[in-house]
């Protein structure tokens, strides 16, 4: 009996020991990027996140738990994406996925999410798919969508004389939807407009001399670019050099962006208009807190991707603090609908097609003092461009 006893004591004491140290256990967040092949980008966007991270633990982290981010780099291969989305869920039993920056990789995690029901939150892809034709349950994007930021442009285009558009866009899901979603709704305020010529590089491999001088023979009045990375730098210089740009009006998807104004230096072309992030001429205190926070911890300026790194784990601590549990099923519920700050001002996940309301900025590009920024520019809010209740339940799959 005593013995009995004895060991029944043991139990009790070291089961009461357990249940601190499991309440204690970080909340963990599998996140997936294209590390090793879009440095520009991703690099500035795990420093956001990094600093989103710290902020959320040092303020005592999440139902008294801190976060942890498990990072792992998909190599820019989709079937990586989803083998390593499987290995964060079965091995280290993260509560959430998020992340990736390829369109089709974020759809390749979007689909591994739906058929496993765990919740993944796209930081970055920007296809339209992933909260339209191919959206569901469990799939949230952070970023305005290809929809989204071409609807901004094609307001700015449509203001244009431009009558003969040529297009130029990687040849995979984001530049498909981007040329797509342009041509519709530029159209839509301009009938008289027509595309003249669609030319289709294949990412990260385009042969800038051939496209340029495709783009030249069929005598456009304006081009919608949506190159990016190192294949918009080796457009733009062919541009420069054979005189496309001259004359002709430029509507360019992303440009604006640090990320890929700053390795065009001198040969930022003049007067484009882009979408982007003109970081060091927000003033708006949410902004100038989130810019001056970044600099204290990193020494550099912030990026758009560090706008994104930062709003994904916002965001995510949010939904877990609203949700009072990981569980996948209240963390969606969460989600939708979901209210937060952010850099760019207040942003929501609209319940009816989970895409968050975050905006981007429209301008022109300019050289000054040897580097290329954006001027003249203004914040598109994204809840403003985006289609009605009633359009968005046409185009994705009801659940």
């Amino acid at each position: 009996m005593l013995r009995q006893a004895i060991l029944g004591l043991a139990a009790m004491v070291a089961a009461t020991a357990a249940g601190p140290v499991m309440a204690q256990e970080p909340i963990r967040i599998g996140e997936i990027n294209s590390y090793s092949g879009m440095a520009a980008f991703t690099v500035p966007y795990r420093q956001g996140w990094t600093l989103a991270l710290e902020e959320v633990n040092a303020a005592g982290g999440v139902l008294g738990r801190k976060l942890e981010v498990v990072a792992r780099d998909d190599g820019g291969k989709p079937e990586d994406a989803v083998r390593l989305a499987a290995e964060l869920v079965a091995n280290e039993k993260v509560a959430v996925l998020a992340g990736t920056f390829f369109s089709h990789i974020g759809l390749a995690v979007s689909d591994y999410a739906r058929q496993h029901k765990v919740l993944f939150l796209g930081s970055e892809p920007l296809t339209d798919a992933l909260t339209w034709s191919k959206g569901h349950r469990y799939a949230f994007r952070l970023r305005p969508s290809t929809y989204m930021q071409a609807a901004m442009l094609a307001e700015e285009a449509a203001k244009l004389p431009a009558r003969r558009w040529a297009t130029v866009a990687p040849n995979y899901e984001y530049g498909q939807s981007a040329v797509a979603a342009f041509k519709q709704l530029l159209l839509a305020k301009r009938p008289d407009v027509e595309f003249v010529s669609e030319q289709w590089p294949a990412q990260g491999k385009i042969d800038a001399g051939a496209t340029a001088q495709a783009v030249a023979l069929s005598r456009p009045d304006a081009i919608f670019n949506v190159t990016f990375g190192p294949d918009l730098g080796r457009f733009v210089r062919e541009g420069n050099t054979r005189g496309l740009f001259r004359n002709r009006a430029v509507v360019s998807l992303l440009t604006g962006e640090p990320e890929y104004l700053d390795p065009l230096k001198d040969e930022t072309p003049e007067g484009w208009i882009v979408t982007g992030y003109p970081w060091e001429s927000i003033d708006t205190p949410e902004h100038k807190t989130f810019r001056d926070a970044y600099r204290a911890r990193f020494n550099d300026y912030p990026r758009l991707g560090s706008v994104v790194g930062y709003g994904m784990i916002k965001s995510i601590a949010a939904a877990i603090a609203k949700a009072g549990s990981t569980d996948t099923e209240k963390l969606v519920d969460a989600m939708r609908g979901l209210t937060i700050p952010s850099p760019f001002g207040p942003m929501e996940y609209r319940a009816i097609d989970h895409q968050s309301t975050l905006g981007a900025y429209v301008g022109r590009t300019t050289v000054r003092d040897g580097k290329g920024i954006m001027v003249e520019w203004r914040y598109a809010d994204g809840a403003k461009y985006l289609p009605d209740d009633a359009t968005v339940r046409k185009l994705r799959p009801q659940e």
